[in-house]
């Protein structure tokens, strides 16, 4: 205990907060000198030449003709100027290594408990500058605004540059979100992973839930010590701010469509052993497969898992919708916002398709992959819904929906603007297939903004064997293979697959 108060019995002398402190901490007096309000350098780098150091204090209690400036109390050659206002030149040789120094001023003054010292002031000796950042890329730079569901939604950035600081370096570089929900101010994001040339961060969902088409990323490098004025590097060139990177929120994609599948249709396996459904798992749906071990033999115990995972088994971190299953109960298709399921995966809703390796070998690991891609950049900024999974696993259709950039066009009373486009797309995955190669092919498109019921959301619905493909809104949808009429709103096309 006597060590404990000794140190910071100590500690106080050092900052000039207490006079006449000895070992046994018996005799302690407070600053009776000038009350100094001001130093002027408030720094200087590291290996500066002789400095000529301003002190200023207050008029009501300030300086006399006998002032010393004492820097760590250590006394300067000191010049009177007045009673608000003395100077002093600190020597070359105590300020050649980065560090913080305390200036004080002594008066020599006579009375009980009259010390004769001031208040102390911090005196920052600092190193090299930070450097300020800058942005090369950011991946994804879109999002859909979220409207009213956004506590489950998240993106996930990938920024590239330069100039980035670790946390070590006095706070470390900051990425910032700039836009209308932020009223235009930088607001500091998560950071997950870090290097000097790439972070990985968070985008909230409450800084998405509207559309924004000027939003944007920057980096900020802190200075290397707060400084506001009297600082040791001129302004603009100790740490600073990235240029901006836009990241525009567009409208949301059929809002009506997405919130009108909430209640969905579960998929069950050829067998009827396994069912694949959403349920709420921790406030965010998840996509779940059910062995129920109908027709399994005896030692089989019925369970329930999650396939809307990332590659580590992390649930996906926003909501998943529509699961649709293979024949055997191995492949699950599914809709999700997530962002971790995969690295780097698009912005909103995309199809993804789980391995789980029910019936496969020990080896199999389960897996999850990006249905929704299309090397052609047919995809570039849709949100995709509504799969439907061929017997095998093997191809996937689902409906991709690009959101109307036009303005005149938000007629929804939520406030979300009507899609600009509806495409059926198929996936071949050549899963199982030799000598193929992976493709997406588009088979039919419409305009969104045609006047169908959207609380009756329509997907594609996909034969046993990929040859067939049934369509709705028949009327309205430009298809690119032949077609057999089933009525005047539903007509069946034709894949072109043979298998």
């Amino acid at each position: 205990m006597m060590r404990s108060r000794t140190a910071i019995a100590v500690a106080l002398c050092a900052l000039g907060w207490v006079a006449g402190c000895n070992n046994y901490n018996n005799s302690v007096q407070y600053a009776t000198g000038a009350t100094i309000t001001n130093i002027s350098p408030s720094g200087v780098p590291a290996g500066a030449q002789d400095t000529i150091l301003t002190v200023t204090a207050s008029a009501v209690n300030g300086f006399t003709q006998q002032s010393v400036v004492e820097w760590n109390y250590q006394k300067l050659k000191t010049n009177f100027l007045d009673v608000t206002a003395i100077t002093a030149v600190v020597p070359a040789n105590l300020l050649t290594k980065a560090s913080t120094a305390y200036v004080t001023v002594y008066a020599p003054q006579s009375g009980t408990g009259q010390n004769g010292l001031s208040n102390s002031l911090a005196f920052y000796i600092v190193g090299a500058p930070n450097p300020q950042p800058t942005i090369t890329t950011i991946s994804p730079n879109t999002a859909v605004a979220c409207g009213a569901n956004c506590s489950k939604v998240s993106v996930g950035i990938t920024v590239t540059g330069t100039n980035f600081l670790p946390f070590s370096n006095n706070g470390g570089s900051v990425v910032a979100f700039v836009g209308v929900s932020t009223s235009q101010k930088a607001t500091a994001l998560v950071i997950n992973s870090f290097s000097s040339t790439e972070m990985k961060a968070t985008i909230p969902g409450t800084l998405l839930s509207a559309p924004d088409p000027n939003a944007a990323i920057v980096v900020i490098n802190p200075q290397v010590i707060p400084c506001v004025v009297n600082c040791p590097y001129p302004v603009g060139t100790d740490g600073g701010t990235s240029n901006p990177v836009s990241f525009a929120v567009t409208g949301t994609a059929a809002a009506s469509t997405l919130a009108a599948a909430a209640e969905e249709t579960p998929a069950v396996s050829q067998d009827g052993r396994y069912v694949a459904f959403s349920s709420q798992q921790s406030d965010i749906t998840q996509i779940m497969v059910r062995d129920t071990c109908l027709g399994a033999s005896a030692e089989c115990v019925p369970s329930t898992k999650v396939v809307s995972t990332a590659a580590d088994g992390t649930p996906g971190n926003a909501d998943s919708h529509t699961p649709v299953m293979s024949a055997d109960g191995r492949y699950v298709a599914y809709s999700s916002a997530a962002t971790n399921l995969l690295e780097n995966a698009p912005a909103g809703r995309q199809i993804y398709l789980r391995d789980t390796c029910i019936g496969a070998g020990a080896t199999c690991k389960p897996a999850t992959s990006l249905i929704s891609t299309d090397p052609e950049g047919a995809l570039t900024g849709t949100e995709c819904v509504f799969p439907s999974i061929s017997s095998s696993g093997r191809f996937v259709a689902f409906v991709a929906i690009t959101a109307s950039q036009d303005p005149n066009k938000v007629k929804s009373p939520t406030g979300a603007a009507n899609s600009g486009l509806r495409q059926v797309f198929i996936r071949d995955t050549c899963l199982g297939a030799s000598n193929c190669t992976a493709k997406t092919t588009r088979i039919s498109l419409q305009p969104g903004d045609v006047p169908a019921d959207p609380t009756k959301p329509a997907g594609p619905a996909l034969s046993g064997l990929a040859k067939q493909i049934a369509l709705a809104d028949g009327k309205t949808s430009t298809v690119f293979t032949s077609t057999v009429p089933v009525n005047d709103q539903i007509f069946l096309a034709a894949t072109s697959h043979e298998k």
